[in-house]
């Protein structure tokens, strides 16, 4: 009995089927299996100048993950972080800001951008640090939006910090128990 996987398909009978599976909104899985096909190359080939539909198309991953790393640096994190100090009783004349920013980009203007962010003066930001620029590097963050990163600090935080470590601990041995 002669092996069906060796046999080879009529192109001509096959192309047809798969330019109509594929216009149908099949993919390449899909039009592979109900064609019985199991070599990519001959699907390759009778696929070929056939855009893929829509729904099988995969975004680009790394615009996406620049675009919502946007989101986890920015303005939304350090508000949180500010209200969840707040809640933790941190007194405001115990946070420090400083903004660290490449030597490229407008100093000035993201001074003002963080201090009114956050709700301070101007001048009770701590010295900027200035990143030196490196040619090397191909930095994507370089348009108007552009702002550094602001460090917070909490000065005489040990407290804190060990209340913060007994809530991990919790959280971890909590985790560790059987439900």
């Amino acid at each position: 009995m002669p092996n069906p996987h060796r046999e080879h398909p009529d192109y001509e009978s096959l192309r047809p089927q798969a330019l109509a599976l594929r216009r149908a909104g099949l993919s390449r899985r899909q039009i592979r299996d109900r064609l019985h096909l199991h070599n990519n190359d001959i699907l390759n080939r009778l696929l070929e100048g056939i855009p893929a539909p829509d729904w099988t198309r995969r975004p680009n991953a790394k615009d996406d993950l620049r675009a919502r790393a946007r989101e986890l640096r920015g303005p939304g994190v350090i508000r949180l972080y500010l209200a969840w100090l707040k809640l933790l009783s941190a007194e405001p004349e115990r946070i420090g800001y400083r903004l660290m920013i490449h030597s490229t980009a407008d100093v000035a203007a993201a001074e003002h951008y963080w201090a009114a962010l956050v709700g301070i003066e101007f001048g009770a930001l701590l010295k900027t640090t200035i990143k030196k620029h490196n040619p090397k590097t191909v930095r994507k963050n370089v348009d108007d939006d552009y702002h550094g990163c602001l460090v917070i600090r909490v000065l005489q935080s040990a407290d804190l910090y060990r209340r913060i470590e007994g809530w991990w601990y919790g959280i971890v041995l909590g985790a560790k128990r059987p439900g």
